[in-house]
């Protein structure tokens, strides 16, 4: 095995890793190398449904995709997915594990390491280079022993490691100054070098701030990134991303999406946020859906009862039903779909006790929670337009009722969705349908705004070529090229 390995740790979460590991994969691969991205541990509710037919982070699909491979499970082999404020499911290479408690899962976790190095060696295996990425901070002393996501993963292999900060935020100097304080002589070994992300202005201004921080640290000095700002065309790994998604009202057609605690999949908007005829804007609970409000979209879920009573005590329930009396459309994403059902039956207790709860009743539909999930990629036949969605599903439960005798969709395995009688409401389990430029323009259409024609998918591409180009002018990739090493595999 001669496939060479590199490591990305941030100061904290949020600080670019993702979106340079997404660069480097694309600046590497024009340089004619073959390269597969790796998270060994993630957290994130906004997945991927993989060429092999599994789960991984969404982040982790994107750089698959910067890097020109198919997505595989391998990539991403640990995914925790939070249903509540202790607890989450856990995928293990791209299925259901179940679902642990923080505590269950600290305590067990040296169990998935195997896995996770089984994963690394495949793609080790089929890659000149793997581009792996750490989660939030390394220097959380607390959670060292028995890690999975940081330094236990790049001890475990022998794997050196690349520190990022984020100057944006403020305190750079001392975050990377103080991560490598945090770390014990072991780690620190590992440590090679730092990058400087998200700078704004002259970055001779920071001059003095890298050498005090190659003083103290000794680490080399990769490069100080200046921000790229057209970031904001690729989906986004967390849901701290839509703190940064700002509602321009001077837009003619108003569509307003309800920020659920347990969102997931919430990259399903995004080719809506750059379509220059759509006012896009996301809900806390507590604000009313506006009057002029022309499209309400209800988001997939992690926790479909859970999210669904916050709705209520949002008040939305009584706003969505004022907006259906006054012609306004609502689409049900997923979890968003179930919602708008009359009931939600969970026999099994999957996402709690079990229960059966009352839904918004704007569909004529009953959903039943079932442990087994569907997890695939397909392609459908939109019954309305007749365009075709390439779309994926990743969901529990069945839905069935008289609305889904009017289905959205026409899939290899049989109808998909609901359509209420008046046509106003619409329920899908197919994530990713808005990503079809001509489906989501007839939809759009359909509901009384006007559409671009914006080529999302190659405005993606064009981003991401961009991003490589950007990284190539700002980074030493030569010197990152040179820091990388063969992985040890203990046989």
């Amino acid at each position: 095995m001669t496939s060479r390995a590199i490591m990305f740790m941030g100061t904290g979460s949020d600080v670019g890793k993702s979106l340079i590991v997404a660069g480097l994969a694309r600046a590497l691969n024009n340089r004619g190398l073959r390269v597969a991205p790796f998270k060994p541990q993630n957290m994130s509710n906004n997945a991927a449904v993989t060429s092999d037919g599994g789960e991984i982070g969404r982040a982790q699909a994107l750089q698959a995709r910067a890097a020109r491979v198919d997505t595989t499970v391998h990539m991403n082999p640990i995914l925790l997915k939070p249903e509540s404020t202790t607890g989450a499911q856990v995928i293990v290479q791209g299925k259901r594990f179940g679902t642990m408690k923080a505590r269950e899962f600290f305590s067990a976790r040296s169990q998935f390491m195997p896995a996770i190095g089984e994963s690394f060696a495949r793609l080790c295996e089929s890659n000149d280079i793997v581009l792996a990425e750490g989660a939030g901070s390394p220097a959380e002393s607390n959670l060292r022993k028995g890690d999975l996501a940081n330094f236990g993963f790049a001890q475990q292999f022998q794997v050196p490691a690349i520190l990022v900060g984020d100057i944006h935020r403020g305190g750079v100097i001392a975050s990377i100054v103080g991560t490598c304080a945090m770390l014990d002589s072991a780690d620190n070994e590992l440590l090679k070098a730092f990058l400087i992300n998200k700078f704004h202005g002259d970055p001779k201004l920071f001059d003095e701030g890298l050498t005090d921080i190659i003083s103290r640290t000794k680490l080399q000095n990769l490069g100080v990134i200046p921000h790229f700002e057209p970031a904001r065309n690729l989906p986004a790994e967390d849901a701290v991303a839509l703190e940064d998604i700002a509602e321009d009202r001077s837009k003619g057609f108003k569509v307003v999406v309800l920020r659920l605690p347990r969102i997931a999949n919430f990259d399903d908007l995004d080719p809506l946020a750059t379509e220059p005829n759509v006012s896009l804007s996301f809900l806390k609970p507590g604000d009313h859906i506006p009057g002029d409000t022309k499209l309400v979209i209800i988001p997939g879920s992690k926790s479909t009862i859970s999210d669904l009573n916050a709705l209520h005590q949002a008040g939305w329930d009584i706003d969505l039903k004022a907006h259906v009396r006054r012609g306004g459309h609502v689409l049900g994403l997923c979890g968003g779909y179930q919602m708008l059902g009359c009931k939600i039956a969970d026999p099994n207790g999957i996402e709690g006790e079990a229960q059966s709860v009352s839904g918004l009743g704007l569909l004529d539909v009953e959903t039943t929670l079932l442990p087994e999930k569907s997890v695939t990629q397909t392609t459908a036949t939109h019954l309305g337009t007749g365009e075709i969605i390439s779309a994926y599903e990743i969901h529990l439960g069945k839905t069935t009722g008289t609305d889904c005798t009017r289905p959205f969709a026409i899939t290899p395995h049989g109808p998909d969705g609901a359509i209420s009688r008046d046509g106003l409401v619409t329920g899908t389990y197919l994530h990713g349908c808005l990503s079809n430029d001509a489906f989501r323009s007839a939809y759009l259409k359909s509901c009384g705004g006007d559409s671009s024609k914006i080529n999302y998918e190659r405005l993606v591409e064009d981003t991401l070529d961009n991003l490589a180009a950007h990284l190539e002018r700002h980074v030493n990739i030569d010197l990152i090229l040179s820091l990388s090493a063969q992985p040890k595999f203990n046989t």
